[in-house]
């Protein structure tokens, strides 16, 4: 064996279909394009959305709402997640980070109000919903605003 006569294997490749070369090719004439319309002329095609001239989807439909370039988006954490550090612990962004209780951080932390604190925490924050700050001042705890 050489390396000039190794071959592919039988039925393994195939010729490239080439288009437009003659009638006696099978893909002469109009070149596997059908008969004239907008698809067989060079350059043809329509535009993604395009309905024939018809008023598009996306135009017909009304516009509604808007994104706020300013919205803050905040970590949100229940009372009833900081049952899980001990009395007189402090509570901030890295040890909630650390327990799992949030996935990052992205404009700041709110703590909010549902469930109950049992023992007294520090919790630093970026911001508190009133019932959150009750509670936590009620159970013996501090708040602290970042």
């Amino acid at each position: 064996m050489q390396l000039n006569t190794i071959k592919p294997a039988i039925g393994s490749t195939k010729n490239r279909k080439r288009i437009g070369r003659g009638t006696g090719s099978g893909h002469g004439k109009t070149a596997t394009k059908g008969h004239k319309g907008q698809k067989a002329r060079s350059g043809g095609s329509v535009k993604p959305g395009f309905e024939g001239g018809q008023m598009p989807m996306h135009r017909r439909l009304p516009k509604r709402g808007f994104t706020p370039l300013t919205k803050k988006e905040y970590a949100l954490v229940n009372l009833c997640q900081l049952e899980i550090f001990e009395a007189g612990s402090v509570v901030d962004a890295e040890a909630l980070l650390k327990s799992g209780l949030i996935s990052g951080i992205r404009d700041g932390i709110k703590v909010l109000g549902t469930g109950d604190v049992t023992h007294a925490l520090t919790i630093k924050a970026h911001k508190f919903s009133a019932s959150a700050r009750e509670k936590i001042t009620a159970a013996g705890g501090t708040v602290e605003e970042i």
